[in-house]
C-alpha cells in the first residue's frame, strides 16, 4: 500500500474522505479545531518559579485522584518541575487572558518574572498558586513519561481549590470566554 493511501481515510462506501499526509503540521491544523481549557502549569519557589500555558492538563482517573499534563521537554517549565517534584494547575478564567499570554511567553517574560500582575500563594506541595483562579490542583510527580519531545506528567493530586467563574477556552488559536 502506498504512503498516499495509509494516510487517508474511508467513509462506509470506500470513499476517501480525507487526504493529507500524517505529518506536524496537519496533525497541528486539526488540533487547532479542538477547543481546550487553559490551564497555567507552575513549580518552583522563589526566583526559580516559571511556568507554562497549557490546553493538556486533564483528568487521568478520579480514583485515586490523579491528573495528567504533557509538557515539552525543551521547555524552561519541565526540568523546574522535574527539580522540585510538584506542579500546580491553574485553571484560569476570561479575566486571566494577559496573564495567560505572560505564560506562553508571549511578551518575552521568563521565569518569575511571569508571575507579576497576579497575587500568588504557596500550595500544600510547594507549587504557586493563582489565588483568583476558577480552580487551582496542587499536585506531585507520581511518574514522568518521556515520550518523543514532551514529558507526560502524572500528578498526584493534593489539595484542590475551587474558585469561581467559567474556564478560559483556546480554539483555533484565539481565546473565548465562556459566558454565564
Amino acid at each position: 500500500m502506498n504512503a498516499h493511501v495509509e494516510n487517508t481515510l474511508f467513509n462506509v462506501r470506500g470513499t476517501a474522505v480525507l487526504d493529507h499526509p500524517a505529518d506536524a503540521d496537519h496533525l497541528k491544523a486539526a488540533l487547532r479545531m479542538l477547543g481546550g481549557g487553559v490551564s497555567i502549569i507552575t513549580a518552583g519557589e522563589g526566583e526559580t518559579r516559571t511556568g507554562a500555558t497549557v490546553t493538556s492538563a486533564t483528568a487521568l482517573s478520579m480514583e485515586p485522584a490523579r491528573m495528567l499534563v504533557s509538557l515539552n521537554r525543551t521547555s524552561s517549565t519541565w526540568p523546574v518541575v522535574e527539580r522540585y517534584g510538584h506542579l500546580g494547575i491553574n485553571i484560569v478564567g476570561g479575566a486571566h487572558e494577559a496573564l495567560a499570554n505572560q505564560f506562553a511567553g508571549r511578551g518575552g517574560l521568563r521565569g518569575a518574572d511571569r508571575y507579576r500582575g497576579a497575587e500568588w500563594t504557596t500550595a500544600v506541595s510547594g507549587a504557586p498558586l493563582l489565588v483568583d483562579a476558577v480552580a487551582a490542583i496542587d499536585c506531585t510527580v507520581e511518574e514522568a513519561i518521556e515520550r518523543h519531545s514532551h514529558v507526560i506528567v502524572i500528578g498526584r493530586v493534593l489539595a484542590i481549590r475551587i474558585g469561581a467563574g467559567h474556564s478560559l477556552l483556546y480554539q483555533d488559536g484565539r481565546y473565548h470566554a465562556v459566558p454565564r
